[in-house]
């Protein structure tokens, strides 16, 4: 692990991938749709930033074709 990595909150990382955090709880409760790794810290719950941009990163698209035959998590 990175320490220099910074750590961002729900609220903070469903800003980032401009989604509400609800939608954001939702799918790491059920481990579908926004699939990112993260850390729980009693009833805290962080994303590594980088885990965050790397998921952006492999789901964005040139056009809507690419979504189809993509199987990114």
């Amino acid at each position: 692990m990175d320490k220099t990595d910074q750590w961002l909150t729900t609220e903070e990382t469903a800003k980032e991938l401009n989604i509400s955090p609800r939608t954001l709880n939702n799918a790491r409760s059920t481990g579908t749709g926004i699939v990112i790794d993260f850390l729980k810290i009693g009833s805290r719950v962080f994303y590594r930033k980088s885990d965050v941009d790397t998921y952006i990163e492999n789901h964005t698209y040139i056009h809507t074709s690419q979504c189809k035959n993509s199987r990114h998590n």
